[in-house]
């Protein structure tokens, strides 16, 4: 996925992001991609302040993993709207989520338009979202706006090396490089959330990736990867790429560190 294609709404709602298929594959190829399982959703849930009777907002929930793997520990009086740009997606949430008890709420939203009225959340969420968002400048007013005084914005993306050090292998296949792709990210993500908060701490999760099997990492690379720029060829080639590297060095590093941001305008 190239630059342009990680904002392109278009491709986004019709292909990449259609369902949860691509997101659940790439989760799953991440999960087991390493030596050691890995899951980052109880790590993520784990930061966030539990404030009795809180309305919480999740802005591109995705397939509802952050509320699924912590069922057991979200507050009983919480009041949760999950949302997402793509009707599809929210959709596959909502048939995971319903029949578990936990007042949910589903509302299809784009980051840059929220329908609410100011001051309505005590906290809102986008994790691993805000590279997709076309203008943040926007959404981030928007977040700020609906945000009660006092509220909280919890923002999760990942490292720049979760795609650079991805680079040489796709580059080597032929394949179209993600330059730039993270807009929002680990190392950036601070600088264009302290224009809309008076504080911003990151908070991180240090994770590397020994890679030892070449099958799943080119599922990984194939469910990002649109259709128009899939070739058999490409991927034949990738295959071979990345079984010369682990027969080099036995297995290959991919950067995965994870960060979590959390803004406000008032004192934590």
């Amino acid at each position: 996925m190239n630059k342009s294609d990680v904002i392109d709404q278009q491709y986004l709602l019709g292909e990449q992001y259609k369902d949860a298929c691509n997101f659940n594959t790439r989760l799953r190829m991440i999960q087991n991609l390493g030596k050691e399982p890995l899951n980052w959703y109880p790590w993520i849930f784990s930061q966030i302040k539990k404030t009795p009777g809180s309305r919480v907002l999740e802005l591109g929930c995705g397939p509802g993993h952050l509320w699924q793997e912590n069922l057991k520990l979200i507050p009983p009086d919480w009041d949760i709207t999950l949302s997402d740009f793509s009707p599809g997606m929210l959709k596959d949430t909502q048939s995971t989520l319903d029949h578990h008890g936990q007042h949910f709420s589903f509302q299809v939203i784009d980051a840059q338009e929220i329908p609410f009225e100011d001051a309505s959340f005590d906290i809102l969420i986008a994790n691993l979202v805000l590279y997709h968002v076309p203008d943040r400048s926007r959404a981030f007013s928007e977040i700020r706006r609906v945000l009660k005084p006092g509220g909280i914005f919890y923002a999760g993306t990942v490292t720049e090396a979760a795609l650079t050090d991805l680079e040489p292998l796709t580059s080597a296949a032929g394949m179209p490089s993600g330059d730039s792709v993270l807009s929002f990210s680990l190392e950036n993500g601070e600088r264009q959330l302290t224009p809309w908060f008076s504080h911003v701490a990151c908070k991180r999760l240090d994770t590397t990736l020994a890679i030892t099997k070449v099958e799943p990492l080119v599922t990984y690379i194939r469910s990002t990867t649109p259709q128009c720029q899939s070739s058999e060829t490409k991927f034949q080639r990738l295959r071979e790429i990345i079984q010369q590297e682990l027969s080099r060095n036995g297995e290959i590093h991919l950067g995965m560190d994870i960060a979590l941001f959390e803004s406000s305008n008032a004192p934590f």
